[in-house]
């Protein structure tokens, strides 16, 4: 069985917000589930695959993944090493109020149609500096409240992510890369290697996936590298050796990626999201 542990790090009359980590020892598709109310989830370190009846979905830390409400649903672990990820409910008047309706099932309650949407870099960069900043108290409650609030509008606004017309074999497609990007995201795959755990040519690989994604595998591996950075700066002392351990060729590499995406250097954030230093 996997060993689930859940801290609280928010909860009002408005938002609940946990940290929610499991270590993923069982590989195979768990007992079904049902969610008592309905969840954002946000995946911020390794991998999983959530099943709803026929559909499955890779949640990984380029994705916010939908549990809603009085839906069953099943989780597996096709990767080694867990997952941890930002789980967070909204009372479902804001919810709805947040939520572009073509969004939502009819019927008008917080029910989502698609069972993940792509996270902004923007958004996954919230994400991070909400979780970092609730588990060291710094924030207010007023604060936390309205963090969590404009992560739940940046995931799901308009220019989050485009919806994408692909098929369902080529979703499945998609999501068997995703998963072998996820396995070790430091590694430096090549596409015959991806192409041939995923048992297509390398041609039709990078094309499916750009279309069924958005961008290039080497692109969304990027992501992935630098939403684990997220992660850990908060604890890195050392960011040439963060860079390193990432995939990244040097710190000035790994420097410029995450300036790039987020429009600041890993140094300003981590100084964002540790707690002040104390003079002697």
């Amino acid at each position: 069985m996997n060993e689930l542990s859940v801290t609280l790090l928010l909860e009002t009359r408005t938002v609940g917000v946990r940290d929610v980590a499991c270590d993923g020892a069982c590989r195979h598709k768990s007992p079904s589930e049902c969610a008592a109310a309905t969840h954002l989830v946000f995946p911020y370190r390794g991998a999983y695959v959530r099943h709803v009846g026929r559909q499955d979905v890779v949640a990984e830390a380029n994705q916010v993944v939908f549990f809603n409400r009085d839906q069953d649903y099943a989780i597996s672990h096709p990767i080694g090493g867990g997952d941890a990820c930002l789980s967070v409910s909204i009372d479902d008047a804001l919810l709805t109020e947040l939520s572009p309706a073509e969004q939502l099932e009819d019927g008008g309650l917080a029910v989502f149609r698609r069972p993940a949407r792509g996270l902004a870099p923007a958004a996954q960069a919230l994400a991070a500096r909400l979780r970092h900043g609730l588990t060291r108290g710094a924030f207010e409650p007023l604060q936390a409240e309205t963090l969590t609030l404009a992560l739940v509008g940046a995931a799901l606004g308009e220019r989050t992510a485009r919806t994408r017309a692909a098929s369902h074999g080529r979703r499945k497609l998609a999501d068997r890369a995703k998963l072998v990007l996820a396995s070790d995201p430091a590694r430096r795959w090549t596409l015959a290697q991806i192409a041939g755990d995923v048992g297509v040519s390398p041609v039709y690989l990078t094309q499916v996936f750009a279309q069924t994604e958005g961008m290039p595998l080497y692109r969304y591996q990027l992501r992935l590298r630098l939403a684990r950075a997220l992660d850990l700066l908060a604890s890195s002392d050392d960011l040439t050796t963060l860079a390193l351990d990432l995939g990244f060729s040097s710190h000035s590499h790994f420097t410029a990626a995450f300036r790039q995406l987020h429009g600041h250097a890993p140094a300003d954030f981590r100084r964002s999201v540790r707690p002040p230093r104390l003079c002697a």
